[in-house]
Formats: structure tokens, sequence, C-alpha cells
């Protein structure tokens, strides 16, 4: 890059001490890692218990809540095209739309992806369980349901990977890449045999193996407040492209690769989720889905084991882990490079901006995401719901994928050099109707989201996820406040700050 674009982009010749190591495949596996995992294997089998009546519904809801995410992807691959650096989400929205809306945009992320983390690891352990119950270890497999051990094997699982981020990229493709293959040649079992059996099948086995019959269901008819609710609640098994913008610091050829990886991500991540889903409810009646539902955690893996011999079910049960497993690393990478943004910038301190002079990774941003990730661990188990990380996740992001397609629609009136240096959709007209569209999806998913959190009864005021929300983005605005205030108090100039591009 020239000098007179470095004066254009405002790039400082201060280096941050990240290298350019990710390629294509590294940054792809990362959102697809980050993708597949729960959202896949538990929430659309799960979703029963959370929205009763949904029925046979699951699939459609799953297709329809793929549209905003499409949008939001969209909006995510024009904006790192023009600004691939580390914390996409935050960078995107400080320079394309506000600071204090880019902020708060991306700590909403931070936490809701943290809280994820803590999700994945704890309910990774039920497909231990199963893989120990289909080896008739029904000592270990009892033993694995209990709390303690839950949650002391969720904490080792996290902080494997936590320590796998630490020793840096290379480590990190070299994991994550074999498995993320690994987790699809698997899956593809899951896909083979849900297709090759029917409801009749599941029906004789339950009997034979439990003595127990599926439930009677009528008709379902169709109620449009829940298919909303659910595709809505469904839209987080979509959330986790994001992670690739976040790698945006390390992507070699970034202005390319990076909306690349995201459509490749996007893509193959949907049509995998299709294909899986309808598969596991071709074989297990849905009503029998929702009953079970109702007084334990189901795994799609866990109910095809009834049709299956038990070497074939351990290795569909492995899968599912591999699945969740690789949620970890790649999430963690993503989470890590926000906190690195914001030291960077000066808005949180400098101290998480610290790169290892060895290993260049931000250590002290891995560590303290996973501290929280850690007490997302723990708010599982004392909530005795998973669905409550999962619905903090849903409207963190969905306010995040908000405000990204906000930034696509103001960009070039907030800063119009920037702008120029756009590459995807590079129309102004077919940016502006992508990004309205995008607004009016993801508001709309997200009002009826904060309507079911509201409207639903539960045992006390904090296991609704909005108003956990509120009170994280109150604690985010107070540090914005605080910090601003600081740099000003320190000769700063905060307008120009936000104009210009972070260093590479």
């Amino acid at each position: 890059m020239s000098q007179n674009a470095n004066g254009i982009l405002g790039i400082s010749a201060k280096r941050t001490g990240l290298l350019r190591e990710m390629g294509l495949l590294g940054l792809a596996a990362t959102g697809i890692c980050s993708m597949l995992g729960a959202g896949i294997n538990v929430i659309p089998f799960m979703i029963q218990r959370n929205v009763p009546g949904i029925g046979p519904y699951v699939l459609p809801a799953y297709l329809f809540a793929a549209v905003p995410a499409i949008l939001a992807a969209l909006a995510y691959a024009i904006l790192a095209s023009a600004m691939p650096r580390a914390g996409g989400s935050y960078v995107y929205a400080s320079r394309a739309l506000n600071p204090y809306l880019g902020f708060v945009a991306s700590f909403s992320q931070w936490f809701g992806l943290c809280i994820a983390i803590g999700v994945v690891s704890y309910v990774l352990i039920p497909f231990l369980r199963d893989i120990a119950a289909a080896l008739d270890l029904k000592v270990i497999a009892d033993a694995l349901d209990t709390g303690a051990i839950r949650v002391t094997l969720a904490m080792a699982f996290l902080w494997t990977f936590v320590f796998v981020n630490l020793r840096g990229v290379r480590l990190y493709e070299k994991i994550l890449i074999p498995l993320m293959f690994l987790m699809f040649a698997l899956g593809a079992v899951v896909i083979v045999a849900g297709f090759s059996f029917g409801h009749n099948d599941f029906a004789a086995s339950l009997l034979q193996q439990d003595g127990q019959t599926i439930p009677v269901s009528g008709p379902v008819p169709f109620r449009l407040p829940l298919y909303f609710a659910a595709s809505a609640l469904l839209f987080a098994s979509f959330i986790g492209f994001d992670s690739i913008a976040q790698a945006g610091g390390e992507a070699r050829n970034p202005g390319r690769s990076l909306p690349l990886a995201i459509a490749i991500a996007v893509i193959t991540v949907g049509t995998f989720y299709i294909l899986f889903t309808g598969s596991v409810y071709n074989a297990v009646p849905w009503a029998y889905i929702a009953e079970e539902g109702m007084t334990r955690d189901l795994t799609a893996p866990g109910l095809l084991g009834y049709l299956l011999p038990t070497g074939w079910t351990v290795a569909i049960v492995a899968g599912a882990a591999v699945a969740l497993i690789n949620d970890l690393p790649a999430m963690l990478l993503a989470v890590s490079r926000l906190m690195f943004a914001w030291g960077e910038d000066g808005i949180f301190p400098r101290r998480v901006a610290s790169v290892h002079p060895k290993r260049h990774t931000p250590h002290v941003a891995i560590i303290l995401s996973g501290i929280l990730a850690s007490a997302g661990i723990l708010g599982n188990y004392l909530a005795n719901d998973f669905f409550l990380g999962v619905d903090i996740l849903v409207i963190s992001m969905l306010v995040n994928f908000l405000l990204m397609c906000l930034s696509v629609l103001v960009f070039p009136h907030r800063n119009p050099d920037l702008a120029k240096c756009v590459r995807v959709v590079t129309s102004r007209k077919a940016q502006v109707v992508l990004a309205f569209l995008g607004v009016v999806a993801l508001g709309g998913f997200l009002v009826i989201h904060v309507w079911k959190d509201l409207t639903t009864s539960l045992r006390a005021w904090y296991f609704h996820s909005t108003p956990i929300y509120l009170i994280v983005m109150a604690v985010a605005s107070a540090i914005y406040v605080r910090e601003v205030r600081r740099l000003r108090r320190g000769g700063v100039d905060v307008k120009t700050l936000f104009s210009k591009l972070p260093p590479e």
C-alpha cells in the first residue's frame, strides 16, 4: 500500500504484534466451527421445550431464520472488505456508524458469545453421557449427569482451548481444520441414517428397547406467533460467521479472503443444517421429542441411537461432541479479538491489547474471555437450563447484526474515504436495499424475541434474558463514558481516532 493510500485510510505505521498467518481455509473453518455445534445437535430438538406447540414446524422455522442471517452476512462481507482488522464488528460500527454504538454492539457480542462458550462447554457433557450409555457404562453415564462432574469437565474442556488459543494461530489451524472435516464426515452418517429410517422404525425400536410408545398427537395448527418465536430462537444456529470478521487482523489477503470465507461458511452450514435437522425429524416423531424434551436434555445422535448399532451410535455421538468442541477455539478467538480491538483504541484498559512477543496472541484478552465463559458455565448450572444462555446470545447478536446493517446504510456519509474501499456489493443501490431489508428482518426478530422473553413466566426476573442484557449494556455504557473522558483528558482527538482504521 502506498504512502498516499495509507494517509487516506488513516493507517498508522504502528504494528499491533498480530501476524497475518490465517488462510482462507482457516478463516472458513473459524466461521463454520463457530456455527456448527449446539446450534445443530441440540437447539432444533430442545426448542420443543422452549417453544411449546411448535410441533412439526421446526424445519420451516429454520428456513425462515436463515433469511435475516443471510442479510447480516452480506452486511458483514461488505464492511469486512473495506475494514479488515481484528475485532471486526467493533471496528465496523465504530468507523461506519458511531463509536458508542460500535462499543455497545461489540460488548453485547462479546458478552453473548462468552456466555455461549459457557453454554457449549456445559451441553458438551451430555454427549459424553450418551457415549457411555451406548457402551452400557451406566455408572459413568449416571455420573456425567451429576452437577459437580458436569461443571468440572466443562471447565476442563474450556480451558484446554484457552491454552490452544494462547499458543497461536498455527496450532489453532492445525487442530481446527482436521476436526472440521471429521465433524462433517460423522455428521454425514447422521444424515444418511436419518433418511434411511421412518417414524414406524423408531416406534418399533423404542417399544423393544424401553417399552415406551410414541405419544398420540393430532394435527397441530400453524400459529404464526409460535413460528416467529421459534425462528427467532433458531436464528442462534446461524450465529458464528461473524467470528471470521474478528480475525481480520490475522487474515492473509483480508480484503478478499474475509468476505469469501463468510460466504463459504453461511452456504455450507445452512445446507448442512437443513439436511441434518430434516433427517432427524424424518426418523424421530416430533411428539416424542417434545415429550422427552420436557424432562431431559436431548441430542440428535442420542435420539438416533435407538435405530443404530452401538458402534455407529458411538461414532455419531462422538461426531456431535467434536462439533461442540470445535465451537470453543473458534469462539474464543472471536471474543478475544474484540477485547483486543477495544484496548487498541483505548476505550478499554490498554493492557487488554497486549500481544505475546513470541506467540503473537492477545493473551490477556484470551484469558479474560475464558474467565467470563467460566461464569457462563456456572450460570447454566445454577439456572438448570442452558436456554438462558442461548436467549442472551440471541438478543445480543440480533442487536449486533442490526447495527451492522445500519452501518452499511450510513457508511458513505459517516466515513466516505473508507467507504470507497468496499469490494463486495459495490453498487450503492444494492447496498441500501440489502441493508434496509436486514434492518427490517433483524428488527422484527428482535421485537419477537424480547416479547417472548418478557411474557414467559419464569421463577425469577434474572432468568429473563432481556433485563440481564440491559444490565450488561448499562455496564458497557459506563465503561465507554469513563474511557472516552480519560482519552480526552489525555489530549486524544476522539473524532479523528474513530475516523481511522486501527493499525495492522
